[in-house]
């Protein structure tokens, strides 16, 4: 079948620059200055006003000629690359760019010098603005592509020699450079990088345009105002906590560009920390907390659940990933103020979301329920034979919406493969129900998810072959079992050894392999399922890697009485 949203529909889109788009709002046109953000760590607070002054002059200083103390981008084909935790000048920086209608390039701030290499190469950034804790990881691979010294710059912090946002933004008021204007843009002008894996592959540069995060907004708004006031958040003085990653999409919207829209009082901490989100919650009576199926069963399983007052929560929902219903039961239970758990389905591919959790106007939410469509989106469940599905049967969602991003950049076959015929196939399996709400079933994709976040096989197959000592022919990565929550795959590696690994031997090629995967790839991307020595990697007639033969044959020797794996 095919589905539309039951939401009203999307009015026109206004042609402008996100910037404009986000800083004409009430909240940010209203007469009274609010708290806006707040470091609990370092004590720092920025209230509205502030923020907006800097926003108005880091896009002065980004535009500004160097001779005049300035970063010096040109009119076109600049790309800014953002490396870092958490931080206001992450905010900051990136509401400057869109003033300037300089896209923006996200980079993980937790990525190894060789998986910097593809980030870089896929990014062709032109300036990079990075955390000077991430400089010693970074630079070597920085200077590599291209962006020498004069073209780094610290985001925050100090570091001997090197200017920081801060210090542009000081050379611009010393001088009293006049303030650059917020720049017009064309209907699809790139606003920002996002890494993604897509469907399969190495991480891909998903483009998502200044045209794509303004639907994503008006898309909230519209479904906002056809579910009415919320007594709850009328009553209640709306506070977040911001801990997702900002290079992530779903840390991107709630931590960098909602709260600014809205002027939500947000604290923001560098990265995910269990015991310090206790402390935050009571403390700054935080009531709105957005999450990821990792984190809520650490906290459900924190020693000090049952201590801490969390009758502040009065929303929280979860994202990511999907949310075993057993889980979002555990946690609601110990939320007293908080309705239920919302859960919608989104990916990078659709700039944040495509659908949201039911609201009592169009029915009753059911366990399990990604919710219904956002307005503006449609949707196909296709089956494997390329035929629509009905109700209840699964097949791959795919999506259309002016939410839906351009595509991959610079990778013109990966985008015609995921984006071709107007349609975004996710790579996921859903089924939808009689009454519209749509259901999470599998992943048909190779790409998997681990503590919420992607994770390649490919990349993982290709650090391992390249490792220096040439000890396998052939090697493949697939999820077998093993996460955190029953539906989590972790990665597991089987390989084929060459001359050199069968000199060595299996368990010191074994061993090798897993500490060169330590070395080189980002903790959530180790193998945790281990590494099988295998005489040939199964594959089909074309040469297509069978991965389920090998998964669902480790599976079977789990289930087996005194399996040896």
């Amino acid at each position: 079948m095919h589905y539309t949203s039951p939401y009203p529909p999307l009015p026109p889109l206004p042609e402008q620059n996100v910037h404009d788009f986000i800083f004409s709002s009430p909240a940010l046109t209203a007469p009274e200055d609010k708290l806006l953000l707040v470091d609990p760590l370092s004590g720092r607070r920025w209230h509205r006003n502030e923020f907006k002054e800097k926003v108005y002059d880091a896009a002065t200083a980004l535009l500004t000629p160097v001779s005049e103390g300035g970063v010096g981008l040109g009119p076109e084909g600049e790309m800014v690359a953002i490396m870092s935790t958490n931080c206001f000048e992450y905010i900051a920086l990136l509401h400057a760019s869109f003033r300037a209608a300089v896209p923006v390039s996200l980079i993980p701030s937790g990525a190894t010098a060789f998986e910097l290499e593809h980030l870089f190469r896929t990014s062709e950034a032109t300036r990079l603005f990075i955390h000077p804790s991430l400089l010693p990881q970074a630079l070597d691979t920085a200077h590599k592509f291209g962006l020498t010294d004069d073209r780094i710059f610290l985001l925050e912090g100090h570091a001997e020699g090197r200017k920081s946002l801060a210090d542009l933004i000081r050379e611009v008021r010393v001088r009293k450079i006049a303030r650059v204007p917020s720049r017009s843009v064309q209907r699809d002008a790139l606003a920002y990088l996002v890494y993604s894996s897509g469907t399969s592959g190495l991480p891909k540069a998903v483009m998502v345009s200044h045209r794509n995060v303004i639907a994503s907004l008006v898309q909230v708004a519209v479904a906002t105002e056809f579910e009415g006031p919320d007594p709850v958040l009328e009553s209640t003085p709306i506070v977040a906590l911001a801990f997702l990653p900002m290079y992530h999409t779903y840390g991107l919207h709630y931590g960098c560009i909602r709260p600014v829209l809205s002027v939500i009082t947000t604290v923001i901490i560098p990265r995910w920390n269990a015991d310090l989100v206790l402390d935050l919650i009571p403390k700054f009576r935080i009531s709105l907390l957005p999450m990821t199926p990792p984190a809520i069963l650490q906290l459900v399983n924190h020693r000090r659940i049952r201590e801490v007052d969390l009758s502040s929560l009065v929303i929280t929902g979860s994202g990511a990933a999907h949310l075993p219903p057993k889980l979002a039961s555990l946690w609601k239970s110990y939320l007293k103020n908080v309705d239920a758990i919302s859960e919608g389905f989104g990916m990078s591919e659709c700039t944040i979301s495509a659908t949201r959790a039911v609201h009592k106007k169009l029915g009753k939410p059911k366990p399990g329920s990604t919710g219904v469509l956002l307005p503006g989106v449609e949707a196909r469940i296709v089956k494997d034979d390329g035929t629509l599905a009905g109700p209840n049967e699964p097949g791959e969602l795919w999506l259309r919406g002016p939410n839906v991003a351009l595509g991959y950049w610079r990778n013109p076959q990966a985008t015609e493969a995921t984006f071709g015929g107007g349609w975004l196939r996710t790579g996921d399996r859903f089924r939808v129900d009689e009454d519209g709400q749509f259901f999470f079933v599998e992943r048909t994709k190779d790409i998997l998810k681990v503590s919420g976040a992607q994770v390649s096989p490919t990349e993982i197959e290709n650090a391992l072959l390249a490792n220096p000592d040439k000890l396998v022919s052939d090697v493949t990565v697939a999820g077998v079992s093993g996460g955190r929550t029953s539906d989590e795959k972790v990665p597991r590696a089987w390989v084929v050894l060459s001359d050199e690994g069968r000199k060595r031997g299996e368990q010191v090629v074994v061993q090798t392999l897993l500490s060169w995967v330590q070395k080189n790839l980002s903790k959530y991307k180790w193998l945790r399922g281990g590494i099988e020595v295998v005489n040939e990697i199964p594959k089909n007639p074309t040469g297509k890697v069978l991965r389920r033969v090998l998964q669902d044959r480790y599976e079977q020797q789990l289930k087996a009485p005194q399996a040896k794996l």
